[in-house]
């Protein structure tokens, strides 16, 4: 089918957006890859410390004809889906050896797990350490050493970090490896209500405990569809991943052979081969916006609003909201997959999951076929699925019907005709809302404010009965320059009790909502944020917001002129949990609405 007009639109846009900056990020590639293997230019002596401790490596390596691969690795055992990564590097090694080629651990990466520091201080480094992340996986390739690079990582800034370092080294290949989701454990649903449980203080901390445990409980990403599925997803959409690579469970034998064979392919498409595939020529315009039809079709996390433009500006592609937007209104709803239903991904990836959604989306015009991928050239690679069976690991066809439909439906059959993200502008800036999950009736909010500065007081004022009338929560000064924009996703427990009330609610925000989250109308990145003296700054407690998801518009109907803009006491944001290293971080870092990025 011929390709929608709208996508094929805003490619063309994104394409003359792009064009200077593209054309001298594609340049410098060139010139890069036009020198050769990088192991070519070192010294003796150069050679001699990286293959010191490589033991029966050292003649492969020395050799220089085989092709060296270097490891990324966001590895740590306190993240359950960064938990199984412990192994690959044994398995790579072990892997590259056996189809000719070697393998280096090139460097680590930091990888916080923004599970754990929801509604806490540490949360402030959160979105900062993606550009450390960059930064860090850019140190490790800087040693010249390596033809490809393979990256080990799934969550929330881990990948976006990685593929702006991916990017920046993109005249070498390079692939993503993921370690799959858990096995589904207590539904999400549940999960979801015994925290609303504990937030009307019917239960105790116990019993929360207790089913906190039973989600979060092994190996593997958390089942929701939050950040880190919304990056797997992408990887795919995006070519960076083997197919059907996504959402292959940790410990069994697909997943081994998954790893295995992204080796290989990784080895096969070096300079050294017939088959060069660099990640400048993956990572382009067309990538991207299959990337953004990925996300709407999905329901992905709002996280990516920001991380994609950053992405996509370390590829000289730059990205604005309204890209989002207009790729969202012709993109259709297509899974419903926690918060925005009730399937976890294993469910999803059991009813066809990406293979299914690729080839469809394939076929109503809506993704560019026309694209470079680690698989080969064609977005038609990610239509199959790969298996195990007694004739070993191979591809096949992938699913052409839902195995689920109140699970994954056609483009022609959607959940919704839109994909559920809009971008809202008015007096009080640009911001974005997800509506994927939020009912029809309340698509309009219209009400007072009540304004806090910190996620806490809200949380006081609920409890102390204050919060009983329709109410926008309006929480400031929570942007990148602020405090690092931490995810206010502790919020939503006190903010869905409010609205089972009855109540009309809504939260507006310069920070941000972790893709756990959806149910409540929350127009979050709210940009210029207050801390810029963004007309969110200038509001007062009872001042009358309207919110209006159809119009597109996040309006204050009170009269704001001549007021000054309310300085807050930011203080405290800058010692604590290691917030005093990252002050640079904060007076540097770019807007909301170009990503928030630090280093680009």
């Amino acid at each position: 089918m011929a390709l929608n007009p709208t996508i094929q639109r805003v490619t063309e846009r994104i394409i003359a957006r792009s064009q200077g900056p593209r054309r001298v990020y594609l340049d410098r590639m060139a010139a890069a890859a036009s020198e050769g293997p990088r192991r070519a230019h070192l010294t003796c002596g150069n050679q001699a410390h990286a293959y010191a401790p490589m033991g029966d490596d050292k003649a492969t390596l020395v050799a220089d004809k085989a092709p060296n691969i270097g490891i990324i690795t966001a590895y740590n055992d306190m993240l359950s889906a960064h938990q199984p990564f412990e192994r690959y590097p044994d398995q790579i090694r072990a892997a590259a050896r056996s189809f000719g080629g070697t393998a280096q651990v090139a460097g680590g990466v930091p990888a916080m797990c923004d599970g754990v520091t929801q509604g806490q201080t540490g949360m402030e480094l959160s979105l900062f350490s993606r550009d450390v992340i960059a930064l860090a996986a850019s140190i490790g390739l800087s040693h010249n050493v390596f033809d490809a690079a393979l990256y080990l990582g799934v969550c929330d800034k881990i990948v976006p970090g990685l593929i702006m370092a991916a990017a920046t080294f993109g005249y070498i290949p390079g692939m993503f490896v993921p370690a799959g989701p858990m096995v589904s454990g207590l539904p999400n649903d549940e999960k979801g209500k015994v925290r609303q449980e504990f937030a009307k203080g019917n239960i105790t901390r116990a019993e929360l405990m207790k089913a906190e445990m039973a989600s979060y409980h092994g190996q593997g990403t958390c089942t929701f569809y939050g950040t880190a599925n919304t990056n797997q997803m992408l990887m795919e959409f995006m070519g960076l991943h083997l197919p059907g690579a996504s959402f292959v469970n940790p410990g069994t034998d697909l997943r081994d052979e998954l790893t295995r064979q992204a080796t290989k392919r990784a080895l096969e498409i070096t300079a050294l081969g017939d088959e060069f595939t660099p990640v400048c020529d993956v990572l382009d315009e067309k990538a991207f916006v299959n990337g953004l039809v990925g996300l709407m079709a999905t329901g992905g996390s709002t996280n990516l609003v920001l991380h994609l433009p950053a992405m996509a500006r370390a590829a000289g592609v730059i990205l604005d909201l309204e890209d989002f937007s207009d790729i969202s209104a012709v993109t259709p709803l297509m899974a419903k997959v926690y918060p925005n239903g009730l399937a976890d991904v294993n469910h999803f990836h059991a009813a066809g999951g990406l293979q299914f959604m690729i080839a469809n989306l394939l076929d109503a015009g809506l993704m560019h076929e026309d694209v470079k991928t680690v698989a080969g050239a064609g977005m038609s690679h990610y239509a199959k699925e790969p298996v195990m069976d007694a004739s070993g690991f191979h591809y096949r066809d992938g699913p052409t019907e839902s195995h689920n439909d109140r699970i994954l439906r056609p483009a022609s059959d959607p959940f919704a005709p839109q994909g559920g993200l809009v971008q809202l502008n008015g007096n009080l800036g640009r911001s974005v809302i997800k509506v994927s999950a939020v009912a029809k009736d309340r698509h309009i909010i219209e009400a007072p404010v009540r304004i806090f500065h910190e996620q806490h007081d809200v949380k006081v004022a609920f409890q102390a009965g204050e919060l009983t009338t329709d109410t926008i929560i309006v929480v400031r000064f929570q942007g990148p320059k602020s405090n690092g924009m931490p995810e206010l996703h502790s919020l939503t427990p006190t903010l869905s009790v409010l609205q089972d009330r009855g109540l009309k609610v809504a939260l507006v925000t310069d920070g941000r909502m972790s893709g756990a989250s959806g149910k409540v109308p929350a127009a979050i990145h709210v940009a210029p944020e207050a801390a810029d003296g963004g007309p969110i700054s200038l509001l007062r407690d009872g001042d009358v917001v309207r919110l209006d998801v159809g119009k597109g518009t996040l309006e204050c109907l009170t009269d704001l002129t001549d007021r000054t803009p309310t300085i807050a006491d930011l203080t405290g944001n800058g010692n604590g949990v290691g917030r005093e290293l990252f002050d640079l971080f904060r007076r540097s870092v770019g807007p909301s609405t170009d990503g928030a990025g630090v280093i680009l």
